[in-house]
C-alpha cells in the first residue's frame, strides 16, 4: 500500500544556500529512492498572492508517494538527514488520499484513494496548478478574498503556499479539522465560489489538481513554521 508523506523544514538564514542547492540535487536523489512513485521539492510562502515576494526563503518541503513500508527508511536517510541537522523546526504528515482529481505533471500521483477510516480525523488538501502565463495577472488579482476566506474559516488549521517555481507553478498545503470543515469552505464560501467561476469564465490554468487526504499521523506543525 502506497502512502503520500508531505515535509516542512523551517531552516536558520546561514542554511538558505544549502536549501538552493538541495532543491536541485534532492529532485535526482528522490526518484533513486526504493518505494517511491511520486516526488516533489516545494518552495513555500503565505500564500497570499502567490507572487514571488509570498517566497519564505527559511521554509521548503516535499511531497512523496511512497510504498508504507518504507516510509521510516526514507525518514531516515541521508536526504531527510542533511534537512533535519540544519532546520529549527520540521513538519511531517502521513497522509491516505481521500479524494484527487486532476493532474500533476501529466498525472495524478494520488488516485489510490480510499473512503475515510476514520471519521473525525483531521483532513489535509493539496491544491496545485500551472498557471497560463498571460493569466497570471488576473490571477493574482482573485486570490486576495479567496485567501481572506479560507483564513477566517473555523475549521481551518493552518494553511501555508506552496510552489515549484516562484510564478506560474503554485499551490497550498492546508489542514483542516474535519472533512465537514473543508467541504464548507469548498462548496459554501462565497469568495471561493466566486473564483471558482472565474475560472471556468478564464480558463486560467493549463493543468490543475485537488486532493484530499485522511492524516494518519502528524508530527509537528506548519503553524509554528514561521519566517525566522
Amino acid at each position: 500500500m502506497q502512502r503520500t508523506v508531505v515535509y516542512f523544514f523551517t531552516v536558520r538564514g546561514k542554511s538558505i544556500p544549502f536549501a538552493f542547492l538541495s532543491m536541485a540535487i534532492d529532485r535526482i536523489r528522490i526518484r533513486r529512492f526504493t518505494g517511491i512513485s511520486f516526488a516533489k521539492m516545494l518552495g513555500t510562502g503565505t500564500g497570499e498572492t502567490f507572487t514571488p515576494q509570498d517566497a519564505n526563503l527559511n521554509r521548503w518541503g516535499l511531497v512523496v508517494v511512497i510504498d508504507e513500508n518504507r516510509i521510516e527508511a526514507f525518514d531516515s536517510s541521508s536526504l531527510i538527514s542533511n534537512w533535519r541537522k540544519r532546520s529549527t523546526s520540521e513538519m511531517r504528515a502521513v497522509l491516505s488520499p481521500v479524494s484527487s482529481h486532476g493532474l500533476w505533471s501529466k498525472k495524478n500521483p494520488f488516485d489510490f484513494t480510499a473512503a475515510l477510516s476514520n471519521p473525525d480525523a483531521q483532513i489535509a488538501a493539496i491544491t496545485r496548478a500551472r498557471i497560463k502565463w498571460h493569466q497570471n495577472f488576473r490571477f493574482w488579482r482573485a486570490v486576495p478574498p479567496v485567501v481572506i476566506d479560507l483564513h477566517n474559516n473555523p475549521g481551518l488549521i493552518s494553511a501555508i503556499g506552496i510552489g515549484e517555481a516562484p510564478i506560474g507553478l503554485q499551490g497550498t498545503f492546508s489542514l483542516w479539522s474535519s472533512a465537514a470543515a473543508l467541504r464548507d469552505f469548498a462548496y459554501k464560501g462565497k469568495a471561493h465560489q466566486v473564483a471558482i467561476e472565474q475560472t471556468k469564465q478564464f480558463n486560467w490554468y493549463s493543468e490543475e489538481l485537488f486532493a484530499r487526504f485522511e492524516v494518519l499521523e502528524l508530527r509537528g506543525s506548519i503553524a509554528t513554521n514561521t519566517r525566522n
